[in-house]
């Protein structure tokens, strides 16, 4: 493929925050944002160029040559197959494969598309693993079914909710609420032996685990805020899924 070599500063600008920006937003390490960023605008000239990138915004100065810019990320959510489409795109960039415009343009199909699995096929995903769950964690198979039926309405109530309200942690709350009450009325018919069981298994879909696999990553690479951030955002979570059990808990 030919390559073209009129790109201007401000393109490669572009292509970088772009990449860092589907990065970030699908659920990447901030460090490897940071680095794909850097090593894309060393490899077109611009070796003395700076990024800092937080989960919620990236800066950015090309040089010094021109005005740091900056782009605040908004939704974050886990596509890690755009973290790979964008990686691969970045390699061919700096390796000379594609030109700075076809970069762009790739980046930009990349931006737009839905890698995620149907809203259906996630639900049922949820709710098998939460049956799971209860088996791993020795429920027995009775716990089987409701932990399924459980797992998979709490699921649905957090996709649900987060749309309609853009709280995640009241949505996580209410699912986790939604979940114990569940729990309890199918346990109490004798649809479900182990109510302990049955809960853990399906607030398991809700457990923030790529935020705490990022946080810890993102501190032993040196990113004290954004390690400290991620794990704030985690704490909150887990804070709203235990706060769901406990209320149910308590009241009945």
């Amino acid at each position: 493929m030919e390559i073209k070599s009129d790109h201007t500063t401000h393109d490669i600008i572009n292509v970088c925050l772009l990449v860092g920006k589907i990065m970030l937003q699908s659920g990447a390490e901030t460090y490897r944002v940071e680095d794909t960023m850097n090593r894309i605008a060393s490899s077109l000239g611009l070796p003395h160029s700076h990024s800092y990138v937080t989960p919620t915004g990236i800066v950015f100065q090309a040089d010094g040559t021109e005005s740091a810019r900056l782009i605040r990320i908004v939704e974050r959510t886990t596509d890690l197959q755009k973290v790979v489409t964008a990686n691969g795109i970045s390699r061919q960039l700096t390796s000379g494969q594609i030109s700075v415009q076809t970069a762009h343009e790739m980046l930009m199909q990349v931006d737009v598309e839905t890698h995620a699995f149907p809203i259906w096929v996630q639900i049922i995903a949820a709710s098998i693993a939460s049956g799971c769950f209860a088996i791993m964690f020795q429920g027995g198979w009775r716990d089987f079914g409701p932990a399924i039926l459980c797992g998979g309405l709490g699921y649905s109530t957090l996709i649900y909710l987060h749309r309609l309200v853009k709280v995640k942690f009241f949505a996580e709350l209410m699912s986790s609420f939604l979940i114990g009450v569940l729990s309890l009325l199918l346990v109490n018919i004798g649809f479900g032996q182990a109510l302990d069981k049955i809960i853990i298994g399906s607030v398991m879909p809700l457990v923030p685990g790529l935020l705490i696999t990022n946080a810890v990553r993102d501190l032993m690479a040196g990113h004290l805020v954004s390690g400290l951030s991620r794990g704030a955002e985690a704490f909150l979570t887990a804070f709203a899924i235990g706060t769901g059990i406990a209320v149910v808990l308590t009241i009945f």
